[in-house]
């Protein structure tokens, strides 16, 4: 498990959470190859729809750009390995 390498670059969701997010994404890195972004994200996302309810979001890659709007407290971004996580969770439009 890789969990302590994880190193956190912004968040607002609970540290409980957040321990959450680094453990699916070192899990889903021992199942999956870490070339495999596309089977890493939707492990992530499946967990997390199946935990917290759905309309998760999760992006995983070594590049990339967003933007997004998201409900409070269900943001993480963080760095493991040679790949950045992006996990969230949509709002709701005004």
């Amino acid at each position: 498990m890789l969990e302590g390498k994880a190193r956190v670059e912004d968040t607002d969701m609970p540290m409980k959470m957040q321990i959450q997010a680094m453990t699916s994404a070192s899990q889903a890195l021992d199942l999956y190859d870490v070339l495999d972004c596309k089977s890493i994200a939707a492990h992530i996302k499946k967990e997390f729809d199946q935990r917290h309810g759905g309309g998760w979001q999760c992006v995983v890659g070594s590049n990339f750009g967003c933007f997004f709007t998201h409900s409070k407290g269900t943001f993480i971004y963080f760095t493991l390995e040679t790949l950045n996580f992006l996990i969230f969770k949509g709002a709701a439009s005004p």
